[in-house]
């Protein structure tokens, strides 16, 4: 029971509302695990029955309610992070690769709630699903639609958005007509009467729209009379140029021009979803710089969508594509039902500029977010930068299985695989603000503290290879790591490898409902063996099995990795002792009385400590004899007090003959560290070497043993009055071992304060010694100038040679005996501190003698006063 509420238990929940585990649920579980049933019945459990427990789904990594459906389902659509597929028809490469019908059917098992069709004019009067102006294959668009009218319900009832990338021209009441005759019910065509399409008029839920399938296409707008027109009308349908395109196509496919197929893919994708603004394609062509060139590279084909028709529009209502202006402009139209679609450049370019109106607009309205077109690999973005700024259609590549398809395969595995994870309630509501890229802890939310140490891993392949592990976090920029935590290289083992790490800590999270663990299993060349993505705010803390996923998320059978997790409440350093007192307010007092008791050595008898009150001592004559072997030294501790200044006063002249380099007057010379500093001898305070921990040791030990000597004496009051005689005879024995103990301890005190005192002043011997020969190096650099400045001046002012020469001997001589000169006035000097300093030491070793021997004496004094007392209490 110990082991289940002390390691296996979260501490951060409620003991009223989550009862800590009871004798009870102990023995059931041992009932239940236990394969000895002698062990069962007395309530032990042997190691083969604690394994199968840690084994069991009981002891999962994640809470149970994770993998089952948990989130409220009944918020508006666009408070939910939607499983989404970018050219989902596409299997491998996005410019030679082979189309698809089986890849929707597998993207909607695998949970997909929004998939892609790029719709183009068949050759045999059949619409064709394919990439356009690239060489990859195509597949009927009828098709397609009998595979999603077959598959979209089977792993999830919640509702379906296809998104279409139309280009048709010719065919469009074709695609219409597939879409109702092969979806039929699951098709939505008319918008609920609770929910308009109305300015302010919320999204549905996902439970209300149960079932059904959502168009996403562009819409034809009716011109409203009366409207004022630029050009052409935002809402006026515009007419189609079947001829241009067609002859645009053929141009593209003709072998006369070079063709860049990087280029041409490039020309499409969804981010030119603006019904309002067809006036705006129709334009004269305009010289296209170079910027304008890239951004439509990026866009994709999707700028060259034809016009919708009437049929096709009738179908769209709920995710009706706009063309994205600003945030301020969604604002102010607050239609909820519109939805902007953004290449990933220019929504990590919108985060950045203006994260929080980001946040607030997916509050209101969806955004879909997709690749690139340059992305010819189909490689993909990491969607956590856009799920941390609520973006609900995070389009990825899902034939590509990197590391973002894998973040998002484990991202999406939860609430019971719907396709729908539930936003956090600050990313919502709109009384909330939140950014992004916040460090600290965002309002209403408790940062949290997670630790993972990795023991060992259990049939992990049947390679013979070295395997490491790596612990990996993303979500907010603040709680992403990466690259940092890794295991040493077990070789050769992948049965049962022992890796028994120090624990990898997330010492602040700063957003866990948006953070997920990720823990690699990794040959040592480093290749991926397995992986898990664990969400933070779902982790178990305790020893439990970590099974692993492929990278296609897919449960492996065997391989797992033993752990031990442990999540907290994030605390700061500065507030650390400010909670631990809160938790256990005893110990916190107990603290207190403690440092007051250390602080009485440096505090007069009639001084009363602040707030504080003193306990009185349980034995009266411990306390005493403590007070008096350690005496209060105001003296010592003053003169401790100049000395620091002395030594503060002495660096802060230092600094300032480095910092001036002005040279000194002549016969004078300055150096760094003066031997007439009172603070290389320094008196040496016994009442602050008795703090240092040796000495405190050997007290420590002494108080001990005479504490138990008194706890055997306090047996004596419960003897008889009639055993008076003998009461005091064992009274005045228990003294004498009291101070015999008391004795015994004498000579190793006193021996250790007189080691540190030798201690201490060879340490000053040794300073003086550095002293005396940096001045005495200094001496010598400031003459060797000083020459060469004289023989430089003499070199000028004599032309005659042998002049000169003899000149410069002479200067030479007298810096020599200038150099010897000063440099015996140095050593007196430090001669003369050397016989202070050993004098010093000297006072102080009989100053401790002294100390000794009246310490001993007053034992012995004290021995007689409290017989004489005794004698005098029993007669």
């Amino acid at each position: 029971m110990a082991f289940l509420n002390g390691e296996q238990r979260d501490p951060r929940l409620n003991e009223i509302l989550y009862p800590p585990c009871d004798a009870a649920r102990t023995k059931d579980l041992v009932r239940t695990y236990e394969p000895n049933k002698e062990f069962a019945d007395k309530g032990h459990i042997s190691p083969d029955g604690l394994l199968r427990y840690l084994l069991s789904v009981e002891n999962d990594v994640l809470m149970a309610e994770k993998y089952d459906l948990h989130d409220d389902m009944d918020q508006p659509l666009c408070h939910y992070f939607i499983n989404s597929s970018h050219n989902t028809y596409l299997v491998g490469h996005q410019l030679t690769g082979r189309a698809s019908v089986e890849i929707y059917r597998q993207c909607l098992l695998a949970g997909c709630r929004c998939v892609e069709l790029d719709c183009w004019d068949g050759s045999d009067d059949e619409p064709i699903i394919t990439h356009g102006f690239t060489m990859c294959t195509e597949v009927k668009f009828r098709e397609v639609m009998e595979a999603i009218a077959e598959s979209a319900f089977k792993t999830s009832d919640y509702p379906i958005v296809l998104s279409f990338e139309n280009h048709c021209v010719k065919q469009q009441d074709k695609l219409a007509r597939y879409c109702r005759e092969i979806l039929a019910d699951s098709l939505l065509v008319d918008p609920f009467d609770s929910h308009p399409l109305e300015p302010g008029a919320p999204l549905p839920s996902p439970n209300l729209l149960k079932r059904k399938i959502l168009i996403k296409n562009k819409k034809k707008h009716m011109h409203r009379p009366g409207a004022k027109r630029k050009s052409k009308s935002a809402g006026e349908p515009v007419e189609p140029k079947p001829a241009s395109l067609l002859e645009e196509a053929k141009e593209a496919d003709t072998p006369s021009r070079p063709v860049s197929l990087a280029a041409d893919a490039a020309a499409g994708e969804d981010s030119a979803d603006e019904s309002e603004s067809s006036s705006d394609e129709e334009e004269d062509t305009q010289e296209v710089s170079v910027e304008q060139l890239k951004a439509k590279q990026e866009k994709g084909t999707a700028a060259s969508e034809a016009a919708a028709g009437t049929a096709i529009s009738a179908l769209v209502n709920y995710v009706t594509p706009t063309h994205f202006h600003s945030f301020e402009a969604a604002e102010k139209k607050n239609r909820g039902y519109e939805i902007s679609s953004f290449v990933e450049t220019q929504a990590l370019q919108l985060l950045k500029t203006k994260p929080v109106e980001f946040v607030n607009y997916n509050k209101r309205q969806m955004s879909r977010i997709y690749p690139k077109g340059t992305r010819v690999d189909s490689s993909n973005y990491m969607p956590q930068a856009f799920w941390n700024a609520g973006c609900q259609l995070v389009a990825l590549n899902f034939q590509s299985l990197d590391l973002a398809m894998q973040m998002n395969l484990g991202f999406f595995e939860y609430n019971h695989r719907c396709g729908y994870v539930l936003k956090p309630d600050f990313m919502r509501r709109v009384d909330r603000r939140f950014d992004p890229f916040a460090e600290s802890t965002v309002d209403g939310i408790v940062a949290g503290t997670v630790s993972v140490q990795v023991l060992s891993g259990q049939m992990l392949t049947d390679k013979r290879c070295g395997v490491y592990v790596e612990v990996e976090m993303y979500g907010l920029p603040a709680d992403t790591v990466r690259k940092r935590f890794r295991s040493k290289t077990v070789p050769n083992n992948t049965i049962n490898p022992v890796f028994n790490e120090e624990p990898f800590v997330f010492s602040k999270v700063v957003l866990p409902h948006l953070a997920m663990i990720r823990i690699l299993l990794c040959e040592e060349t480093g290749k991926l063996l397995g992986h898990r993505i664990l969400p933070v705010n779902g982790l178990r803390p305790g020893y439990r099995h970590v099974a692993l996923r492929s990278e296609g998320n897919v449960p492996l059978s065997q391989p797992m990795l033993f752990v031990k997790i442990v999540v907290k409440d994030y605390v700061p350093d500065a507030m650390a002792a400010f909670i631990d007192a809160l938790s256990n307010p005893i110990a916190y007092q107990s603290e207190l009385q403690k440092r007051e008791k250390q602080l009485e050595a440096l505090i007069e008898d009639d001084v009363e400590l602040p707030n504080a009150t003193r306990p009185e001592p349980a034995h009266p004559s411990a306390e005493a004899r403590r007070t008096s072997v350690v005496p209060v030294a105001a003296a010592a501790v003053a003169a401790m007090t100049r000395s620091t200044s002395n030594g503060g006063s002495l660096q802060k002249s230092a600094e300032a003959a480095a910092a001036m380099p002005t040279p000194p007057p002549k016969g004078q010379f300055i150096f760094t560290v003066s031997l007439t500093d009172s603070a290389l001898v320094e008196a040496v305070d016994l009442d602050l070497l008795r703090k240092h921990p040796a000495y405190e040791k050997v007290a420590s030990k002494q108080e001990k043993e005479v504490a138990k000597v008194k706890k055997k004496q306090g047996r004596v009051g419960q003897m008889r009055r009639s055993q008076t005689d003998s009461m005091l005879s064992l009274h005045k024995d228990q003294l004498k071992q009291e101070t015999t103990v008391l004795s015994k301890y004498c000579a190793p005190l006193f021996d250790t304060l007189g080691a540190l005192v030798k201690e201490r002043h060879e340490q000053q011997r040794r300073k003086l010694n550095d002293v005396l020969h940096r001045q005495e190096m200094e001496l010598k650099r400031q003459l060797d100038e000083r020459n060469k400045a004289e023989k430089k001046e003499l070199a000028k002012r004599h032309r005659d040679k042998q002049e000169l020469s003899r000149m410069k001997r002479e200067v030479q001589q007298k810096h020599i005996n200038m150099a010897v000169n000063e440099i015996q006035k140095l050593r007196e000097l430090h001669r003369a501190k050397d016989e202070e300093l050993a004098r010093r030491q000297d006072e102080t070793q009989r100053e401790l003698a002294r100390q000794r021997e009246e310490y001993e004496r007053r034992l012995t004094d004290e021995l007689k006063q409290k017989c004489d007392k005794l004698e005098h209490e029993f007669q």
